[in-house]
């Protein structure tokens, strides 16, 4: 009997313990769950432009879109950014299987908002989605997304689904990708 008293107990704790762990994902407008996983509903980030406007990812909805975590102080970042203007400057207005067009989120881990905005204009970026919120590595985005290490990048379908991320998009695996999206 005790033995059974016992087991309902610590059944009844598991069910109880359940109940408090909280999950991460979400589940977004498009029932797709919420996350930094491909196949994940990329999560929103809001953040400033240099010019000190909001700029949401979600307005991008419909095209293909890079985020790209960067930085100015970044020596990997600044020599991946001239393959990312390149293919930028190639697919921006290609037609996708379900989306039109392609560009870039770069989200910034600055601190600085002199050097970010310099190196902008040095690296020739030419895509206005440019933000920050100058947290440098304490970003909130970077946080989202679990970036530990830059560059980092997440490619988003038309739906904003993740479809690519990092490694994969480094020197031509961005122009690969892009090609496979193509109509």
């Amino acid at each position: 009997m005790k033995k059974v008293n016992i087991l309902l107990t610590i059944a009844a704790v598991s069910v109880l313990a359940v109940g408090f762990i909280k999950s991460d994902k979400k589940i977004g407008e498009s029932g797709a769950v919420e996350g930094t996983q491909i196949g994940n509903k990329a999560p929103e980030l809001n953040y400033n432009t240099p010019e000190g406007k909001p700029l949401a990812l979600s307005s991008l909805k419909g095209k293909i879109v890079l985020i790209d975590f960067w930085a100015s102080w970044c020596g990997p970042c600044r020599r991946e950014n001239p393959n990312v203007v390149a293919t930028y400057n190639k697919y921006k207005d290609s037609k996708f299987k379900n989306a039109k067009g392609f560009t870039v989120y770069s989200v910034s881990l600055d601190n600085n908002k002199e050097a970010w905005i310099n190196a902008i204009a040095k690296d020739g970026l030419v895509w206005t989605n440019h933000v920050s919120d100058l947290g440098g590595w304490q970003s909130a985005g970077a946080a989202q997304y679990k970036v530990n290490s830059i560059p980092a990048g997440f490619l988003i379908d038309g739906d904003g689904i993740i479809i690519a991320k990092s490694e994969s998009l480094r020197g031509e695996g961005l122009e690969n990708e892009l090609k496979k999206l193509l109509k």
